[in-house]
């Protein structure tokens, strides 16, 4: 073996510049695979934990009237507890169930404020002020003031919104609203926060309020139209759901639906599809490289015709010509990859911190999706374009060393 393995690497520069191509055609594809592989890790990463922050939670519990309901913002399908217990005594019991960490109230409806010139319409969100801080990244976003805090009448706006109705922290806005019994209303609150995000629902859309102050003027006395359940582990949520349905249904709560955070939303359902959808195209990817590898063997297999007769007239048998030719396709692929690995990692690894800006292309897509994306550097996603490389480009060097392996030493000796 160790002088086939001599054998196949100095064939291998006998015509470095084609070779060389070969290499840098399965590196780049190695390159590409990596990259791609980070940038789809850190999109698809990030978008399942805006989801999880600012829609599903990790289990999320609502009316299931609610469920089609939901985006006209109704009142009429609230959380209001159980048939023996109010919606406190439920969070405390929720919350004392095991692998639950967090019980986090949202009471979410329409809003209105008038300016000189225009309705300005968004969405408000009554919230648990701490809860949410705890459990969002709404402190990293903070860019003045703070988060509101219960009994008081106050907001925070994102600063897109305030820009839209002229205002500024620690002024005071008047906002108005349908209440539960579908009558308008109207309340002042003062401004104590501005959100400075990328992200157009917290930057231009939403107004949090405390929840009590919410509830009070929607007459919505201790109701919420949704909890979110923050578990121990978001991959582990389903495991401690079945739990959660089973309270619901003992204590009366069979109009309720607890979905875990893949079943509560479409959007991460597809997702999760086109992540093994991705695996197909890399393996497309290295399949097209390896085209210029096995290019490379045919010509080599056809430039050493007489060569390979010679060698097998000398004794070298049909196995080792096709273990001498596979040797060359899987050297090519080895450095190749290894190569392209590299590359691909060190390219993640800077822009993990410089990140995408998508803005333009995600300006019309209602999706909870970061205009900025930034890939990750994992050595996971080098190890795997690594191996698919080598695996792939080395099965398809088997085509032309077959094709070497089975000519006939007579008639390889008559080329010329």
């Amino acid at each position: 073996m160790t002088f086939l393995i001599n054998i196949a690497f100095k064939n291998m520069f006998r015509n470095k510049l084609r070779t060389i191509v070969s290499i840098l055609a399965i590196a780049f594809a190695v390159m590409v695979i990596v990259f791609t592989r980070g940038l789809i890790d850190g999109m698809i990463g990030d978008t399942y934990s805006l989801y999880i922050h600012y829609d599903t939670g990790h289990i999320k519990i609502i009316d299931e009237e609610y469920e089609q309901k939901e985006k006209l913002l109704s009142l009429n399908y609230t959380v209001k507890g159980l048939e023996n217990k109010s919606l406190s005594e439920m969070q405390a019991d929720l919350n004392e169930m095991e692998g639950i960490e967090m019980v986090i109230p949202r009471l979410k409806f329409g809003a209105a404020v008038s300016t000189e010139e225009e309705l300005v319409q968004m969405l408000a969100w009554g919230v648990d002020g701490a809860k949410e801080l705890e459990f969002t990244n709404l402190e990293r976003e903070l860019s003045q003031g703070r988060m509101v805090e219960p009994g008081q009448r106050e907001v925070v706006m994102g600063s897109e919104l305030l820009k839209k109705i002229n205002r500024s922290v620690g002024e005071k806005v008047t906002m108005v609203y349908t209440t539960a019994f579908s009558s308008f209303q109207g309340a002042t609150f003062e401004i104590v926060g501005e959100i400075q995000s990328n992200l157009p629902l917290l930057n231009e859309q939403v107004v949090f309020m405390p929840i009590d102050t919410a509830q009070n003027l929607l007459y919505l006395n201790d109701e919420a139209t949704e909890l979110l359940l923050v578990t121990e582990d978001r991959e582990r949520a389903g495991e401690f759901l079945p739990q959660v349905r089973n309270y619901l249904n003992q204590g009366g709560g069979n109009n309720y639906l607890a979905q875990s955070w893949k079943e509560g939303n479409t959007f991460i359902q597809l997702l999760e599809v086109s992540e093994t959808i991705y695996n197909f195209i890399y393996l497309f990817l290295v399949l097209l490289s390896s085209i210029v590898v096995i290019n490379t063997l045919v010509m080599i297999v056809k430039e050493r015709t007489q060569e390979i007769g010679m060698m097998s007239a000398l004794g070298l048998k049909s196995r080792e010509i096709l273990q001498l030719f596979i040797l060359e396709g899987s050297a090519m692929a080895l450095i190749g990859s290894f190569l392209g690995a590299l590359g691909g990692g060190a390219l993640n690894y800077y822009l993990a911190g410089v990140g995408f800006d998508y803005s333009a292309a995600f300006e019309d897509i209602d999706v909870l999706m970061n205009p900025v994306i930034y890939p990750t550097y994992k050595v996971e996603h080098m190890l795997f374009a690594f191996a698919i490389g080598v695996v792939v480009t080395t099965l398809t060097a088997i085509i032309p060393a077959r094709r070497a392996a089975k000519l006939e030493p007579t008639e390889a000796l008559r080329e010329i």
